[in-house]
């Protein structure tokens, strides 16, 4: 790795790393919570763009840390998830995250085909919708192999609109007829964000943010098993045979192992605490590098389309969710 090596590495790294630990800073705020620590960041680096020189300096490593770090901080992310938490609320929270990702793709996919959106961003932003938010539209960008345009775009969509959702289920709360729990569930099935998630649940008390972090939880586990699928989707479109050999997303099973340590390896609250908020500042930083980077005309011109659909995915995702939490939880 020559580029180690270079001192404009290193100095973009130092800029990009204080662009991360701001945005973390940032979102600390009320208001800016929903937000959240990645999508502050990538702001923060679309506006380095104002200046040449910073820009310049961010330039100099961006390329490698919007791979590199990426992938590092997904897998380390791993650590926030707790295998035997989520075992213990059973079949119905997984199953809940397995149909509502499946749902979510499959209709913003076709919305999205038939409103003439690019195959690859509309899978990118569905994704986002589905799964988990920011982090998702990164970890399964190396896979689709979007540019990093589309990475903006999607990010920024699922920015929006979780935090539109967050709102609008805060506001209908008294009037939705919901228990604790089942607030808890429409929450985390439903938003995108695991910041929208804890921030929306938290309003209908502890049960219900508990609930909905778990449920939550449960689609960033999917998170593993979509890769794959995309992997040898992707493995089959570009070879054009059913032989095609998959390319499987290593740092994925990295995500699955930190999983796994977190959850039987006995670490301290404290420990999986600072592992979690190393994964953001990773990611913060990936985010950070993609901003430097974007082309804001592709973006503008794009982003219209991806947001109605994504808009209207998202209104049948909280009608599913809200019919599932009233029926099974």
């Amino acid at each position: 790795m020559d580029i180690l090596k270079k001192k404009s590495f290193w100095l973009s790294f130092i800029l990009l790393l204080l662009v991360s630990l701001f945005a973390k800073w940032l979102s600390g705020f009320p208001g800016l919570s929903l937000i959240g620590h990645l999508v502050i960041a990538l702001i923060i680096g679309m506006v380095l763009q104002a200046s040449g020189q910073l820009k310049g300096i961010a330039k100099g490593g961006s390329g490698f840390i919007s791979n590199k770090f990426l992938r590092l901080g997904i897998i380390l992310m791993g650590f926030r998830l707790n295998l035997e938490v989520l075992a213990q609320h059973g079949v119905k929270t997984i199953t809940l995250a397995i149909v509502v990702i499946a749902f979510t793709i499959g209709l913003i996919y076709s919305l999205a085909k038939a409103a003439g959106i690019e195959r690859k961003l509309s899978l990118l932003s569905a994704s986002g919708c589905g799964i988990c938010g920011a982090a998702a539209v990164l970890g399964l960008s190396p896979i689709i192999e979007t540019d990093e345009d589309d990475e903006v775009i999607s990010v920024a969509v699922v920015a929006i609109l979780g935090t539109i959702f967050t709102l609008i289920m805060v506001l209908l709360r008294p009037v939705m007829g919901l228990t604790d729990v089942q607030f808890g569930v429409l929450a985390g099935g439903s938003l995108h964000e695991i910041a929208h998630a804890v921030a929306a649940g938290a309003a209908g008390g502890a049960a219900s943010e508990n609930i909905a972090v778990i449920v939550k939880l449960s689609r960033v586990l999917m998170l593993a098993p979509v890769s794959l699928i995309f992997s040898y989707i992707a493995s089959r479109r570009s070879d054009g045979n059913s032989h095609a050999k998959i390319q499987w997303p290593w740092f994925m099973l990295g995500f699955i192992i930190s999983s796994a340590i977190g959850t039987y390896a006995g670490l301290s609250e404290a420990i999986v605490g600072h592992l979690v908020d190393l994964a953001y500042i990773l990611l913060g930083m990936a985010m950070a590098a993609l901003g430097v980077n974007v082309n804001f005309k592709v973006v503008f011109e794009k982003g219209q389309k991806v947001f109605a659909v994504c808009f209207a995915g998202s209104v049948a995702l909280f009608a599913l969710v809200f019919v599932a939490a009233k029926m099974f939880f």
